[in-house]
């Protein structure tokens, strides 16, 4: 059973993906469980990246009626391997820091062509790794890692504290997707400091960021995101299943 907050979050982001959908060139589907068990790892992991490898379950095809739905009028059936089924269990491959979380261990790589498959020579159609304190935007080196991936890349980005030496940052250009319940976004927005005043007493009176939840490693967490790509650089929209394979928010939709 999925946490209350992470089904709301989910369906926030559903609709969000819905209202989207034309500025999409393809979908993926990905079960509750498979994004609780993510979240998981990302909180225990904290201050570190992780990288995940996850594949498509070929048993598990996507509804049409939720296809037809989310489909955009760019949208391209043969864009990627493993379209059209929803993800299967995530696998953690790799922590580390932003240099080094895109290397493969050996233990996960299939050994075929391996030369030729870049840094993530490995096993897996689809990756994601995550941004601590950092937006869910590929860097360059993110871009250039997708380049070797046959399904697509995702970002979850994680904003907490205490930050340690590097606070949030947030100056990247790019489509930010936010995954939080509306009533948590509704509380960043008044949270943000009031502009409109100037001096110090501004930055005094600002109040403190909401707090989604404590991390197992105790960092305050204060909003996620979370973001899909194809290596040719167009975006992919990212859509939250249950079990029976319809997305969260279905009965609004």
């Amino acid at each position: 059973m999925v946490d209350g907050w992470l089904v709301h979050a989910m369906s926030a982001y559903n609709a969000d993906s819905l209202a989207n959908k034309d500025g999409y060139r393809g979908l993926v589907m990905m079960s509750g469980e498979t994004l609780e068990q993510l979240l998981h790892w990302t909180l225990e992991s904290l201050p570190d990246e992780i990288l995940i490898g996850l594949d498509a379950d070929n048993n598990r095809p996507h509804r049409q009626e939720v296809e037809e739905l989310f489909e955009g009028v760019e949208h391209d059936n043969e864009l990627f391997a493993g379209q059209g089924y929803i993800l299967k269990e995530p696998t953690i491959v790799n922590r580390g820091d932003s240099y080094s979380v895109h290397h493969v261990p050996e233990e996960w790589t299939d050994g075929i062509f391996s030369e030729s498959r870049g840094p993530r020579g490995g096993r897996f159609v689809h990756w994601l790794h995550t941004h601590p304190n950092a937006v869910a935007i590929p860097s360059q080196q993110d871009a250039e890692a997708a380049q070797y991936t046959l399904g697509v890349d995702m970002i979850l980005g994680i904003e907490f504290s205490p930050s340690g030496p590097f606070g949030w940052y947030e100056d990247a250009e790019g489509v930010r997707r936010k995954l939080q319940p509306d009533y948590q976004n509704d509380a960043a927005e008044k949270s943000a400091p009031d502009t409109s005043k100037r001096g110090w007493g501004r930055w005094r009176s600002a109040p403190e960021k909401p707090v989604l939840g404590i991390a197992p490693t105790g960092h305050k967490i204060h909003g996620l995101e979370l973001i899909s790509f194809h290596r040719s650089g167009n975006g992919i929209n990212v859509i939250f299943v249950d079990d029976d394979g319809f997305p969260y928010g279905w009965p609004d939709f």
